[in-house]
């Protein structure tokens, strides 16, 4: 465990520093979101906070890989270090996109060589869990599955990326959950407590918090593509690789009742963490095929937006979604872990909650500063 809490604060620590540097340089390269129908910021605010994240990430990964227990697991530092150079190369597809505006068509080029690298080199979902049994997938199907789930989570996370601080602290509590599932999942199960799922999400863990105080309202930087899309890869591989570390004798459930966690968690904790992403790009689709418009086309009707719309302040529905996310998230875990009607009552109540307060229409909305002019220098 403090092996993985130093790769935390590394990657912390290296994304906070970072991203001083990293906005001057899209102030300098003109780098900066415009002011658009859809958008809920009034001036000008730079991109780059992507690189920053890599930067930091890439930080803790190389610390991890000199660490005398991370270090010494080859299969850890070997997909590790694929998963970080796919992360390059989709970094790279969202920076160009923040200073060119490429089309959906060339990002999604850009998303389909970033998974090629992690699929060719080994990281790819080797099974699928069900509650009675488990399914091997054969090599053509291991890959289709694999490309598919990573290009949709690097969407999912660029849908979800509206209001400033959202994707950063919605990934940051869905790592989170992943973190605490995978590290439970190998001292429940007497197994190695290094994985490539550990390492991956703790480090994600960290970018994402070295980043937020850059990012929350009112945000000095955005994240960009280069951002979204690198949190969407990152939560993709550190779930698909959690197949590939184990095997299926290992991850099997004892007998019927018996068994601290299900088989089925593996599959379903990757969707409860992308739930609201997710739901979005479910939605989205959905609106915007009855419209007679192409998927891709932006609007101003996610999630966050119906939410200002219902009164909610910007830091209030920033709130509301992290509240959404964490319930699903670690409710998904603790359901899964105990099995219990206490626990499963009591996220059934906090649900009630959530939903009340998701549905009231603040009577004063709190008064926020508007969003201030980026500051050079």
């Amino acid at each position: 465990m403090r092996e993985y809490l130093l790769v935390m604060l590394v990657a912390a620590g290296g994304t906070y520093l970072v991203s001083g540097l990293c906005r001057r340089l899209a102030l300098r390269w003109g780098a900066v979101a415009r002011v658009r129908d859809r958008d809920v910021h009034v001036v000008p605010i730079p991109y780059f906070g992507g690189v920053a994240m890599l930067v930091g990430i890439a930080a803790a990964i190389l610390v991890a890989s000199r660490l005398p227990f991370l270090g010494s697991q080859p299969l850890v530092t070997h997909d590790a270090a694929y998963v970080l150079l796919a992360a390059v190369v989709i970094c790279v597809v969202g920076v160009l996109d923040d200073l060119y505006d490429m089309s959906a068509l060339v990002k999604l080029a850009g998303q389909v060589l970033a998974a090629g690298i992690v699929v060719v080199n080994g990281v790819r979902m080797m099974w699928i869990p069900l509650p009675n049994r488990i399914i091997s997938l054969d090599d053509i199907t291991s890959i289709a599955i694999t490309v598919f789930f990573i290009v949709l989570c690097t969407n999912a996370v660029n849908f979800v990326d509206g209001l400033d601080g959202l994707a950063t602290g919605v990934v940051a509590i869905g790592a989170m959950a992943f973190f605490t599932f995978c590290y439970v999942l190998t001292r429940e199960q007497d197994l190695s407590r290094a994985t490539t799922s550990a390492l991956i999400a703790v480090a994600l863990v960290g970018a994402c918090l070295g980043f937020l105080p850059h990012n929350w309202f009112p945000a000095q930087m955005f994240m960009g593509d280069s951002g979204s899309m690198l949190l969407g890869l990152m939560l993709a591989t550190s779930a698909i690789s959690l197949t590939g570390q184990f095997g299926l004798p290992q991850i099997q459930p004892g007998t019927e009742g018996g068994g601290v966690l299900p088989a089925y968690l593996p599959l379903v904790l990757p969707v409860a963490i992308l739930a609201l992403p997710l739901l979005d790009v479910v939605l989205a689709w959905t609106r915007r095929t009855i419209a007679g418009r192409w998927w891709f086309v932006a609007d101003k009707q996610h999630l966050h937006h119906q939410l200002l719309r219902r009164g909610h302040s910007h830091r209030g529905a920033v709130a509301l979604l992290y509240l959404w996310s964490a319930l699903i998230s670690f409710g998904v875990i603790a359901i899964g872990l105990s099995r219990s009607w206490v626990v499963m009552a009591g996220v059934a109540v906090l649900a009630v909650v959530a939903v009340v307060l998701t549905l009231s229409r603040p009577l004063d909305r709190a008064t926020e500063h508007p969003q201030v002019p980026a500051r050079r220098g």
